[in-house]
């Protein structure tokens, strides 16, 4: 059985724009949000030095129940959060301490929702997420961008969400 998909927040507020488009793309189709604002992620250090308290492998274990994950982040300086590159920083853990986790990331898809202040998407936003899937052996359905500056509601945005969506559910 396929599970549903998991959505991964990596705002900075939880009322943010990010999370509206998630609800918006997905509002009753099955998934599951982990919002980073919840989970204590250290920072990568290379002695692999985390505390008790770190719940990386809790969300390392949860994205490995589901066959999609989706990786929304606002856009903040032209990249990804903070949150989100710390949660992206950590997969260097499923190369080294935690492999026999990481090889279990093989064959999953993931997909990218971005939210920003700008017309368009910042040339190369994706290419961290593309790119990591490639290196983990992971399947990058592709990515979906949108703008806070137009009403949520535009054709556009409509097309967009819808297309997006699309991609999701062919990636299942």
């Amino acid at each position: 059985m396929i599970s549903e998909v998991l959505v991964i927040i990596g705002s900075s507020r939880r009322d943010s724009d990010t999370r509206k488009f998630v609800q918006n793309c997905f509002g009753r189709k099955e998934h599951t949000i982990i919002d980073l604002l919840d989970y204590r992620l250290e920072e990568y250090n290379y002695d692999h030095n985390y505390s008790a308290d770190d719940q990386f492998s809790e969300v390392l274990e949860t994205m490995l129940s589901r066959d999609v994950i989706v990786f929304a982040t606002p856009v903040y300086w032209y990249a990804m959060s903070a949150r989100m590159k710390i949660m992206f920083d950590r997969f260097n853990d499923c190369l080294t301490i935690r492999k026999e986790l990481g090889r279990k990331l093989r064959g999953k898809k993931i997909a990218m929702l971005s939210v920003g202040t700008d017309l368009e998407i910042p040339e190369g936003f994706e290419v961290p997420f593309s790119r990591t899937a490639d290196y983990l052996g992971m399947k990058y359905v592709g990515g979906v961008y949108f703008s806070s500056a137009e009403d949520f509601g535009t054709k556009a945005h409509i097309a967009a969400k819808a297309e997006f969506v699309r991609k999701i559910e062919t990636a299942k």
